[in-house]
Formats: C-alpha cells, structure tokens, sequence
C-alpha cells in the first residue's frame, strides 16, 4: 500500500508499505476512505515530538471502511463504514475510566504517533469498539473528518476547559482550523464576544463568516490595548491559544481577566514563560489538556442534526499520490488560504 512516512525532522515521504494485519483480537483494519493533515503532524515534522520516530506513517484522522476485524470486536463488522478517533481508547484501566482516555496506559494518541497511521491506503486501530464509530447512512462523510480530531479538541482543550458561559468574552489566539474549531463550538454557549486574534487577514474573514463578533490583526501593535478596549478595560474571561508557539501563549497572559480562565490547545515544543509577577493575585486558572474525545458522540449527533457543519473548514482537496503537496498547502496556509485539506482515497 503508499503510506505517507515520516523520516526525520524536515524529512517525509510518500512510499509503499506491506498492508496492516491484526496482531491483537480487539483490533480491526480500516481501509481509509477520507484523511487529513492536522497541526500537529507539522509539529511532528519540526521535530516538536520525540515520541514519533523516524519510519512512522503519519496520520491520527480519517474515515473508511473495516476490512478485517479481530476475533474479540464485538461492535462492528466488515464493510461498516466508521469514524476514526485520533484517540485509541482500551475502555478499562484507570484513565480510561476516569474519562480521560487520551491517557490510556496503552493507548491514548498512538496513530501517527507511537503506530502507523492514518495517512494510508489501510491502517490497524487497537481497541476498534471503543476507538470507532459507526457512521448512519446518508452522512457525508467528509464533513465526519473533522470529527476525528479538530472539533473535540477546539471543544474539549478549548471551550470545555476554558469554562465559556452564556453572556461570557472569550479571545482565541490563532484562527488555524483548531481556533476555528474552538469558535465553532463555543457559539454553543452563547458568548456575548468572540475576538478572534490571528496574523492571516484571509482566516480573520473566515472567523467573521463563522461568528467571531471582532477579529484583530496580530501584525499590528497594540493588541492587548485593542482587547482592553473591545472588553471595557476588562480582558477577556476566557483566552483560548490555539497555537503552540510562546509569543502566543504569553499573549494570553495578558489578555485574561480577573478570574478568567486560559486554555491551551497548542502543542508546545518549547519553553513559554509564565508571568506569575503579573497573574499571582488575579484568580487565574490556566488550563491544558490532550484531547479525550469524550464529546465525539454529542458532536457526531449535532453534526447529523446539521446544527454543526464542519465541512466549512474544507478548503482543498488531493489524492493520496498528491499529498506532498497536500502538505505543501496546508504548510503554507497563508498563502494558499488553506484550512483543512481532504485527502481522497
């Protein structure tokens, strides 16, 4: 099968691989239908993530079809068509129960990581009754690719973990297809602002047409000053980064309120400083969080609902033979006004 591999910081390829097998009886095989690049793959390739060694099949998001299944899959069937989580959950050790399945003690964010991927012609998912979901009849499922990573971890990381309410002001730092994401997901909690605060003039007008209620060009000074004034000389409740760089997480620092909450989204891979001389006495709550995809059956049900569209994060698409461009585009958004890239299998 081609398999799109990571070699190295700064190094992928596009190569042939021999096609996954079980190898545990809770395991099935999908072949992938529909894929994506994330964030978090660019992450990888800067080298920001060590567990991902060289040789891995990148990918954690994707639909398709289940070829094979283990003996112990007791919720599936060959030929069901299902949704991916970027989330390998086993359902039974400690973390798994407490919910936060991201931390499974032999899952948790494995594919494209510490597994081959999703970036593929096939891949192996562990703990397949758990790890998958059946997708109805009629459901497009390309808008159900965003449901694999970007939408639980804008709600979960994001608006779950930055505490946004009814009446509330909320900043986003980086309007990137996981800020948009956390926008996407805040509106339903009804926030009285949403400041969407990105370099990129093309994704502050994308952040306009999905709700933002004011979008500030962070190239220009003053951006703090321009919150202040959009928020009564207050800050905001809430500030979401949505980045993972440190000019962007402290940033937030100095955008929150007294007794705000920040939530990092961003996956960091290096230092930010923390300004305590200027947060020790505001009743700061700063949050982190890796996906745990909780959420992705109440997502799922607002999706078929059509109270949620997420296709409207798509903006390009590419064939497997083409997904060096494809990462190309998504590597270079600004200028190609990208968000999330489709590829088609």
């Amino acid at each position: 099968m081609k398999a799109l591999v990571y070699l190295g910081p700064g190094r992928k390829a596009l190569e042939e691989r021999i096609n996954p097998d079980i190898s545990a009886p809770t395991d099935a095989i999908v072949k992938i239908t529909k894929t994506t690049i994330c964030g978090t793959d660019l992450h990888i390739l800067k080298g920001d993530v060590p567990s991902c060694q060289p040789g891995r099949i990148l990918g954690h998001e994707g639909v398709g079809i289940i070829q094979k299944v283990g003996a112990a899959v007791t919720g599936f069937k060959v030929g069901d068509h299902v949704l991916i989580s970027c989330i390998s959950a086993c359902g039974k050790c400690m973390y798994c129960r407490k919910l936060m399945y991201s931390h499974c003690t032999t899952g948790g964010w494995i594919l494209g990581n510490r597994i081959d991927g999703t970036q593929a012609e096939f891949v192996r998912i562990p703990y397949a009754d758990t790890s998958l979901y059946p997708i109805p009849v009629g459901t497009d499922e390309e808008a159900l690719v965003m449901l694999s990573d970007i939408l639980p971890t804008g709600f979960e990381c994001g608006v779950l973990n930055g505490k946004v309410q009814p009446g509330c002001s909320v900043a986003i730092v980086g309007a990137g297809p996981i800020g948009l994401a956390a926008l996407l997901t805040a509106r339903f909690y009804s926030p009285a602002q949403i400041i969407m605060i990105d370099l990129d003039g093309h994704r502050l007008e994308v952040a306009k047409r999905f709700g933002a209620t004011s979008v500030i060009d962070s190239a220009e000074p003053g951006i703090a000053d321009k919150v202040m004034k959009l928020t009564g000389g207050r800050g905001v409740d809430t500030a979401i980064e949505a980045v993972g760089a440190p000019e962007t997480f402290e940033l937030c620092e100095q955008l929150i309120a007294p007794g705000g909450t920040i939530a990092n989204i961003g996956v960091h891979g290096i230092k930010a400083d923390l300004h305590l001389e200027n947060l020790w006495d505001r009743n700061i709550t700063i949050t982190t969080r890796l996906v745990d995809t909780v959420s992705t059956p109440m997502l799922l049900s607002t999706v078929i609902a059509g109270t949620l569209d997420p296709k409207r994060l798509i903006t390009h698409h590419f064939g497997l033979n083409r997904i060096l461009e494809a990462y190309e585009t998504f590597g270079h958004a600004a200028g190609k006004q990208a968000l999330k890239v489709i590829i088609d299998l």
